[in-house]
């Protein structure tokens, strides 16, 4: 079973290497951006919080737009 697991495990990352590493990157800039804004400016920590969450929007606002240029591009 857990030879299966680790199969899987294998063939996923193979399959998903470039996206994941993709998704890494704008998440460790989206973060360290996030943090240094909060460190100089020393806002609140509700809006620190806030600015993470935003983050999922704007991952996904940022590659549907990225989709939808490629899109237009091509046609």
């Amino acid at each position: 079973m857990s030879s299966d697991l680790a199969d899987r495990l294998r063939e996923h990352v193979a399959d998903n290497r470039s996206g994941m590493i993709v998704d890494l990157a704008f998440a460790l800039v989206w973060v360290t951006g996030v943090t240094l804004l909060f460190e100089v400016l020393r806002g609140p920590q509700w809006a620190y919080y806030l600015f993470m969450l935003a983050g999922v929007a704007a991952y996904y606002a940022f590659f549907w737009s990225l989709a939808l240029a490629r899109e237009r591009q091509r046609g």
